[in-house]
């Protein structure tokens, strides 16, 4: 399944676009290799420097969906969304069920990181285990 973004004309040069980027599991104990099997698929927008956008975020929120993806499970789909506190008093965090925070995950410092192939990131899981990722591509959306 591919997570498609509702049609917006095209962006202004000073509005970030949207972007599909994948996440998938980076080299662990349980995975020295990695996996693409386990991981992320999300759409936000990124700015000049590839970090997350807030201002283009708010104007794009219902775009801004996730799609978490696991070997022997169902996928499930939520929301990326922008939550007061956390460091730097951003908290990015791929919620799944508005009416309840419990099933929430947060993305560690994702209002400063970089989304670039090649980089890593990590996502605090449910269970309060921090997991790490890594960027596997990014793609524009027209």
């Amino acid at each position: 399944m591919v997570l498609k973004a509702t049609e917006h004309p095209m962006p202004r040069s000073n509005q970030a676009p949207l972007k599909r980027v994948i996440l998938t599991l980076a080299r662990c104990k349980e995975f020295p290799e990695g996996s693409r099997e386990y991981g992320y698929e999300f759409i936000a927008p990124l700015d000049v420097n590839d970090r997350i956008d807030v201002s283009a975020w708010k104007q794009k929120r219902a775009d801004c969906v996730v799609r978490h993806f696991a070997a022997g499970h169902d996928d499930i789909t939520g929301m990326l969304i922008h939550k007061p506190g956390g460091r730097e008093h951003v908290q990015w965090v791929f919620d799944y069920d508005v009416s309840s925070s419990d099933d929430d995950e947060a993305g560690f410092l994702f209002g400063s990181h970089r989304f670039r192939p090649g980089e890593y990131v990590s996502v605090r899981g449910t269970d309060g285990k921090l997991t790490t990722y890594a960027v596997t591509s990014i793609e524009v959306l027209g």
